[in-house]
């Protein structure tokens, strides 16, 4: 693994683990990782509910794993109700922190969190529709990433979505310079060129999931992302 991230420990100080989610959560908004989610996303909201009338009684579960503070199933959330589909929303999440930062009672709709390892998740084949993970995977060695690709395979009926950082020297210089202007953390700071560091070239991200055995291939995005979205192979059986 190159360097170390705070979110790399359990142990981590709440104070600071809470400011740097909430720092990733407007890096998120503002550079594109919650968008490349959703675009992903909307071929199957738009097939689950086609012809479908807003009002219509289609209902999903979506499990977002390494949830953060779920700002970004929630906005899947909203786009999956212009379709006409209500998602039932659930996160897992090693870190305790994170976990209750999630659910707070501050948050106007329901975010049930499974405190748990992504990679040893409690849940069973097709147990939920859609899996999504967003820059998670550039956190664990690569058989750990592997592992955590088929897991997500194996959950879904149908669709998953993984999103990380495409590595790029540019996107370094440009996230460092970005956290001053955001006024974010020396921590936010760091962190986040270490993320980018740690990221993927579309080679590496296509040999991941080759070797999870998914009918998948990675695409960049805009903002430094990359994304790999595919249906499972026994969806629908």
């Amino acid at each position: 693994m190159i360097g170390t991230e705070l979110l790399d420990d359990p142990q981590a100080d709440p104070a600071l683990v809470g400011s740097e989610l909430r720092d990733i959560a407007r890096l998120n908004r503002l550079f594109g990782g919650t968008r490349a989610v959703v675009e992903a996303l909307e071929p199957y909201l738009r097939q689950g509910g086609s012809g479908q009338r807003a009002t219509s009684n289609v209902h999903w579960t979506l499990l977002d794993v390494g949830t953060g503070l779920g700002d970004i199933p929630r906005a899947a959330a909203a786009a999956a109700r212009r379709r006409g589909i209500t998602l039932r929303l659930v996160g897992i999440e090693l870190n305790r922190t994170a976990a209750r930062l999630a659910r707070a009672p501050e948050q106007n709709d329901a975010l049930a969190v499974i405190l748990a390892d992504g990679g040893s998740p409690p849940l069973g084949p097709r147990s939920v529709d859609v899996v999504v993970a967003s820059q998670v995977l550039h956190h664990l060695p690569r058989p750990a990433a592997v592992h955590w690709i088929a897991a997500c395979d194996r959950m879904a009926r149908r669709a998953v979505v993984l999103a990380d950082l495409r590595r790029s020297r540019v996107a370094m210089g440009g996230v460092w310079a970005a956290s001053f202007g955001l006024g974010m953390s020396s921590v936010t700071r760091h962190d986040a060129v270490v993320s980018v560091r740690r990221g993927y070239t579309r080679r590496e991200f296509d040999a991941l999931l080759l070797a999870a055995g998914v009918p998948a291939r990675a695409r960049y995005r805009p903002g430094f992302r990359i994304v790999a979205a595919w249906e499972p192979a026994h969806a629908g059986g």
